[in-house]
């Protein structure tokens, strides 16, 4: 009877405990307007790289409180998710233009060869480096990874103009000059759906990223400091503004980018944001994942083979040391069984050893043959 209770009462606390569970981005959040949305920063990955990279291992703006570890399930521990806190600061239903987040200092960037020589160039920063190994960003807003978008201009009046794919680069290489700059300002867009059962609560059901390479020229603070990886947040004057940065609540799209130059991956860098907020009627929760479904697969697949290579060879590597193992043991102990032995032989080798031990043990019966 004790043990019948005592089962009854474990029952009952996973049944509690199986109601209070539930796994992160699987239980739809509900915000208010002007309620604070985190965002937060995974690894970056790469299709020339098979490693992620760590987010902050580059020298990207901080947090002012610091940088904070956001995993939280096992599964984005074995999936090599380095998930992490970020300085981009967003309120639900709050529109933003050309906020800025803070001036870093990237190092020492290219310098293209002179006189057409072949001559390498200078060494160059880890900016540079990780946007030529083709290296993108991966963002996360209320557990939805961030679809880099991206017009095409040769098809300006066809919907099909408009392509996704998870992440955004870094940054991009010249095919001009060969050199490398990255993308500093980013138009974050987000969708959101009115919660029909909850009062002025509202879903977020999209989230794509924009990114632009701006080169904001703009009056340094006394205490930027020169050095690589060093940052400040304090507000700089920017003195050449877009229309977007001007206070005009104008957001920065294509048409502004046109007419200012791209920012290399060098030196004192401005990073600025746009959030950009849409009511999204037709798309509901459950569907906020489709868009990653009829990605264009603007990052061409590529498969890894010296990955694969290595793999291989380790396993047949480990499987040829082990048949040998077994090889060996089994031809020592078949020689030994069909082998005449003498009588001091047999005095000696009475007990049995090895893997012969099982054939006494089959017809045996179990000590406790009820159990």
């Amino acid at each position: 009877m004790k043990i019948f209770v005592a089962l009854a009462g474990v029952v009952l606390i996973g049944a509690h405990c199986a109601q209070a569970f539930y796994l992160p981005g699987v239980a739809p959040k509900s915000f208010s307007t002007g309620d604070d949305v985190e965002l937060k920063v995974n690894a970056m990955t790469s299709i020339e790289d098979p490693y992620p990279l760590d987010y902050y291992r580059l020298p990207f703006c901080k947090p002012p409180g610091g940088v904070v570890k956001k995993n939280e399930n096992l599964g984005e521990f074995l999936g090599g998710d380095l998930i992490e806190s970020s300085p981009y600061r967003i309120k639900m239903k709050v529109d933003m233009y050309c906020e800025q987040v803070c001036s870093t200092n990237l190092g020492r960037g290219e310098t293209p060869p002179q006189g057409g020589s072949k001559k390498k160039r200078v060494s160059q920063n880890k900016v540079v480096r990780t946007i030529r190994r083709h290296y993108h960003n991966n963002w996360l807003v209320d557990n939805l990874p961030a679809a880099s978008k991206v017009v095409v201009e040769e098809e300006p009046d066809d919907n099909s103009n408009v392509r996704y794919w998870q992440g955004f680069p870094i940054g991009f290489v010249d095919n001009a000059s060969s050199l490398s700059y990255i993308n500093n300002h980013v138009n974050i867009e987000l969708q959101y759906h009115t919660v029909e059962t909850e009062d002025e609560k509202f879903r977020i059901v999209g989230f794509t990223v924009e990114p632009f390479s701006i080169r904001h020229k703009f009056e340094k603070n006394v205490d930027m400091d020169e050095d690589e990886d060093s940052q400040t947040n304090n507000v700089a004057e920017i003195t050449n503004p877009m229309p977007s940065c001007t206070g005009k609540n104008m957001h920065t799209d294509l048409s502004m980018v046109k007419h200012v130059e791209a920012q290399p991956a060098t030196g004192q860098v401005l990073f600025t944001y746009d959030v950009i907020w849409s009511e999204n009627v037709n798309l509901h929760w459950a569907s906020r994942w489709d868009v990653y479904l009829r990605m264009n697969d603007a990052y061409p697949v590529k498969i890894h083979w010296l990955s694969i290579a290595n793999s291989l060879i380790i396993v047949i590597v480990l499987f040829a040391m082990i048949a040998a193992i077994l090889v060996r043991n089994l031809r020592r102990d078949v020689a030994r069984y069909s082998s005449l032995p003498t009588d001091e032989e047999r005095a000696e080798d009475m007990e049995e050893f090895g893997w012969v031990l099982v054939h006494a043990d089959v017809f045996r019966p179990p000590s406790y043959p009820m159990l």
